[in-house]
């Protein structure tokens, strides 16, 4: 009996040669024929719209709102993130760099980097806590404030666009069922 030697990879059919790159590889249909590579689906197609799984376009939805929103903050000279502090510390003044971090959304590393670039600005100041003196409280500036308001006025524009073909009480269940979904998964 005569050994034959392995191959390390499959023999083709003659009716289908080997492919001459890694391109054409992809672009060959199931019948050898050159095929044009199929398109993504743009947002609101296919899985990309109502057929989609919901946490997936939860997610699509802040990314595209997202983006957004750092285009229109530009003119400001505020970050998405400087923005989020920004308002965190106006809705809850005197908050730790650790307790804006967390309710900011963003890690500690990041907001410490964020609290140094808006106080060196001018932004927001600290204070140390009035029980435990090494705890640092942060709050807006005159500068902050007016810099907010700026900033402010660039997120409505952005939110009456997400908020443009709902109704009022469909704006209403909008904001209760997000903020449903985030208390009852904020521990997983």
């Amino acid at each position: 009996m005569r050994k034959t030697a392995s191959r390390s990879t499959p023999r083709r059919p003659p009716s289908r040669p080997a492919p001459t790159t890694a391109r054409a590889a992809r672009s060959r249909s199931p019948s050898g024929t050159n095929a044009a590579p199929a398109s993504a689906p743009l947002p609101g197609e296919g899985k990309r719209g109502e057929d989609g799984h919901l946490a997936y376009l939860l997610r699509q939805a802040q990314a595209a709102a997202r983006l957004s929103l750092d285009r229109a903050l530009t003119s400001t000279g505020l970050t998405h993130p400087q923005f989020v502090v920004l308002t965190m510390l106006k809705a809850y003044p005197g908050l730790s760099g650790a307790d804006c971090a967390r309710i900011a959304l963003l890690t500690p590393q990041t907001v410490n980097v964020i609290i140094a670039n808006l106080e060196r600005d001018g932004a927001i100041r600290k204070t140390p806590h009035p029980v435990h003196g090494r705890v640092l409280q942060w709050n807006l500036t005159r500068h902050g404030l007016a810099l907010l308001a700026r900033a402010r006025l660039k997120a409505a524009a952005v939110e009456r666009r997400l908020a443009g073909s709902l109704g009022k009480r469909e704006l209403v269940t909008v904001r209760r069922w997000l903020a449903q979904v985030a208390a009852e998964f904020h521990q997983d």
